[in-house]
């Protein structure tokens, strides 16, 4: 019988390509592992531990936070701090940066920015949720305290990016520059194993994800975008397939293996869009484009985008490449109405 390869031997065997990092790359990447495990198990138990619903307060989104939110939150902060390889930490959960300034962090040459559950409204009625993380090397001194500006770069800086979809199994996804791969969790061997190598988009696409419940919002470019993917016309494979689930990794993931376009676009209700630029947008961006699709904010390359502010907020359009260019143009055509 066949043996597939564990995420630690594939971490190990592609060490090779980050020959500045000395491992510590390598040793973040199996901290994430470690955290994600730690998540499914709550994640799995959540209704007899009594951690589904809301804490109570609402977090610097002004969003309800669940308490799986909280957990998750808390699960991979203290596990990424544990190891000593980044000096600090963004969440979506928390109002500012959180600085690893103790002597094991001295060193340290990451930062992280992550959405620890992502999709957490659909907890309570058992829909997929994930993770999703995003790695830079810092561009402050060595030896100093992280600074703002380690958190508020480009997306092409990242060194890597994935994220964890905890559903009918748990997979984690990620990019370090060099292809997608994406590996499932094995709950009985406790191992995450290679089970989608070289991720790609499909050359076309047939599935559109957006919550058609802000249609009357959205600009005149999307709204004629949307109609136009429901047309009859079967020489571009019209009509498509409307999927949405409310979970940004629930929804990439599908599309990304199937093929299909996700929109999160500006409105009157959104002026700025709703997803973050640097917890959401950036390392899905990443994703997409390292399997070969687009990731725009309806004009500009996502990844160009320059972050002012840790919770910044953007217009999102992604998935294959041809499917994105259609919308760019919709938008475009329709930009003065």
């Amino acid at each position: 019988m066949e043996r597939h390869m564990t995420l630690g031997e594939f971490i190990i065997e592609n060490q090779k390509d980050f020959p500045y990092a000395k491992g510590e790359l390598s040793a973040l990447l199996s901290s994430i592992k470690l955290a994600g495990k730690m998540v499914n198990k709550s994640i799995n138990k959540a209704g007899l531990a009594q951690i589904l619903g809301k804490v109570g307060k609402e977090n610097i989104q002004g969003e309800n936070q669940a308490k799986l939110d909280v957990m998750a939150n808390d699960v991979f902060i203290s596990t990424l701090k544990s190891r000593g390889e980044i000096c600090g930490i963004a969440s979506e959960e928390l109002e500012d940066f959180v600085a690893f300034d103790d002597d094991i962090h001295k060193e340290a040459k990451y930062v992280v920015l992550m959405d620890p559950l992502d999709g957490s409204s659909n907890i309570d009625v058992d829909i997929t949720v994930g993770t999703i993380f995003s790695i830079y090397r810092r561009i402050s001194p060595e030896g100093t305290r992280v600074t703002k500006e380690d958190f508020l770069q480009s997306g092409e800086n990242q060194v890597a990016a994935g994220y964890l979809i905890y559903g009918t199994s748990t997979i984690l996804v990620y990019t370090t520059g060099n292809g997608v791969n994406g590996f499932t969790f094995d709950p009985g061997i406790g191992s995450f194993f290679l089970s989608h190598p070289k991720i790609t988009f499909p050359e076309n696409g047939s599935i559109y994800s957006v919550n058609e419940g802000n249609y009357i919002h959205f600009p005149q470019g999307i709204k004629k975008l949307i109609k136009w993917m429901q047309e009859l016309d079967k020489d571009s494979n019209r009509p498509f397939t409307a999927r949405y689930t409310g979970s940004l990794v629930a929804d990439f993931h599908r599309n990304m293996l199937q093929g299909g376009l996700y929109l999160y676009p500006q409105g009157s209700t959104a002026p700025k869009g709703k997803l973050r630029l640097l917890y959401e947008c950036n390392p899905m961006a990443f994703l997409a484009e390292q399997a070969g699709g687009k990731a725009s904010d309806g004009e500009r390359r996502i990844m160009e985008l320059i972050p002012s502010e840790l919770h910044e907020r953007a217009p999102f359009i992604c998935g294959n490449s041809k499917m994105v260019e259609i919308a760019e143009k919709f938008i475009e055509e329709y930009r003065a109405d």
